[in-house]
């Protein structure tokens, strides 16, 4: 790396005196670890013990990590309770000695860029082996690493096209170690976010429970939620330490054209909006942006190889190959998350000329619950409302937008024709575009098959059926569009809402409300590909009706 950059450390070590500390990074690539236990070791903090994968056990470099403080785990503990007991036990032992641990929630690498749906296997021994002997008090450390190249790019870049993913071996590592060292990975920053104390995590779901050592067998009511809030927690304050780099600025702005490709005056002026907006709508005070000009961004983005430059007479183009821009969208989606409130406006005005303040805010509430379980955002809904009544002020002020009558909180409007600010304004909403796509086609399905005929797996295959094809036939989409993870997170959250529920049968009903939904999304998406979408969306398989009719037969006769 041509540098590693740590904020906020300082603010660990003024808390961290007298805790079991667990750190509790985001996963994306094998160089988490590696770098973490770097960094605390040249700052005079003791390294901690990590939870590595079972696959990482390699000969010869298995035992170089375990005496560097790896311990490994199998995948699943699933029908091995001997194992799962050991296990636990161990965990446990390091918790009551005091031995920082180091873990990844996430379960393994996110291939996305996005935060991956926590696991809570290993906060849930850490919960338990603190619960058996609440002597420690123990503090959860969340860490944000950002890169600007990945060393697995290459691999990721296959598992994305759906090529199964390649185990790993010491072979393998050794070859790849001279292509490695004659790489430019650029800078990698490592930001350490708001700590999160358990006993505060206690106080607030288990207030009957008084301290004193919980038997290894029960099973307290609260232990499941303490155990969810808890991981939801972590990923949140892991997004409230993000770190904006360079690359993360070119992908939003390049990936934003239907080519990936924008004049360099474009770019310059697309990534200074970008910098305007973290700088004037805050995300969170843990928040680190590269301080780099426009200019020395695209000049670092042609050095590590990211950008490739076309000269032209009328003025060059910068643009991005297929498969690099398939990679940048891992770096988009590392701080997508903090771009949520202004592209949520600008995609209300992909379609739409003019929009109510009202309605925007209103449909932003509705859809809000849904952003926020898929990007771990730290609102709630009056405080995401806050987030868009300050970036509406900011697009007013840049002339994005216009405040052309005060009727109904007023009505916003956009440019007319191709100006500029039209061209920056889709640009800003493309990021999140999809997610509201994939939104629909969730809908659409359901509508399609109607009440009662669908269980939530069938819905979710699909709905990963329908992505695939939208992508196919439309324009091509996001690594992440198809994921079935995504759907499922999305089908969950509308039968926590409860716009979705279970009949007798497990199969999923409705009733008018899910289709006001609908009717809202219709503001957000075009009418061709609203079409589209109910279009390629499949319908359940139903059976023959002569075996339906020879089953009811049957029970007549019996």
């Amino acid at each position: 790396y041509r540098g590693v950059l740590v904020h906020h450390l300082d603010a660990l070590k003024q808390v961290a005196p007298g805790y079991e500390v667990v750190y509790v990074p985001c996963h994306r690539s094998h160089m988490d670890y590696l770098l973490l236990s770097y960094l605390l070791y040249s700052r005079n903090i003791v390294p901690p013990h990590i939870a590595a994968g079972i696959n990482l056990n390699l000969p010869v470099i298995g035992t170089v990590l375990r005496k560097g403080g790896a311990f490994f785990l199998r995948r699943s503990f699933r029908g091995n309770a001997l194992y799962s007991a050991v296990f636990s036990e161990y965990v446990a032992q390091l918790v009551a000695g005091g031995y920082s641990i180091e873990y990844f929630i996430e379960g393994g690498r996110s291939r996305t860029g996005r935060l991956l749906q926590p696991k809570g296997g290993m906060l849930a021994m850490t919960i338990r082996a603190y619960l058996r002997q609440p002597t420690r008090p123990v503090l959860f450390q969340p860490v944000y690493i950002g890169y600007e190249k990945l060393m697995e790019g290459n691999s990721y870049l296959d598992e994305l096209s759906g090529k199964p993913k390649a185990k790993e071996s010491v072979w393998d590592l050794l070859m790849g170690i001279p292509k490695v060292l004659r790489q430019n990975y650029g800078q990698v920053v490592v930001n350490f976010g708001e700590p999160i104390k358990l006993g505060d995590i206690l106080a607030e779901q288990a207030p009957d429970w008084d301290g004193s050592p919980v038997g290894e067998e029960d099973k307290p009511q609260w232990l499941a939620s303490t155990i969810d809030i808890l991981a939801d927690r972590v990923q949140i304050n892991i997004n409230r330490a993000a770190d904006v780099n360079p690359i993360n600025l070119l992908a939003l702005a390049v990936l934003s054209t239907p080519k990936h490709a924008m004049g360099e005056a474009d770019l310059l002026a697309q990534i200074a909006l970008s910098k305007m907006l973290l700088a004037e709508v805050p995300y969170s005070d843990r928040v680190t942006v590269t301080p780099h000009t426009p200019e020395e961004i695209v000049a670092h983005g042609e050095e590590i190889g990211v950008l490739a430059r076309t000269a032209h007479p009328l003025g060059d183009v910068l643009h991005v190959d297929g498969d690099t821009a398939v990679l940048l969208s891992y770096f988009r989606n590392n701080v997508l998350h903090l771009f949520v409130a202004t592209a949520w406006i600008a995609c209300c005005f992909q379609h739409n000329r003019r929009m109510s303040r009202n309605t925007l805010l209103r449909i932003g509430r509705s859809l809000y619950p849904f952003m926020q379980a898929e990007l771990f955002l730290p609102w709630d809904e009056d405080g995401f409302a806050d987030q868009l009544e300050r970036t509406i002020a900011v697009f007013i002020r840049e002339g994005l937008l216009q405040q052309v009558s005060d009727d109904d909180g007023g009505i916003l409007a956009r440019n007319a024709g191709q100006s500029d600010e039209v061209f920056r304004l889709r640009a800003l909403g493309h990021p999140l575009q999809q997610a509201f796509e994939r939104y629909y086609i969730a809908i659409s399905v359901l509508a399609k098959n109607g009440p009662g005929a669908l269980g939530a797996g069938e819905l979710e295959s699909l709905c990963h059926l329908a992505a695939q094809r939208l992508s196919l036939l439309y324009a091509p989409a996001a690594p992440e569009f198809f994921d079935k993870t995504l759907f499922r997170s999305f089908i969950q959250k509308l039968r926590e809402l409860k716009l979705v529920w279970t009949d007798e049968n497990s199969k999923l009903v409705f009733d008018q409300r899910l289709d006001n939904w609908a009717k809202d999304a219709k503001t957000i998406l075009g009418r061709e590909l609203r079409h589209t979408i109910e279009k390629v969306s499949p319908e359940a398989v139903k059976p023959e009706p002569g075996v339906v009719i020879t089953v009811v037969t049957r029970e007549i006769e019996a």
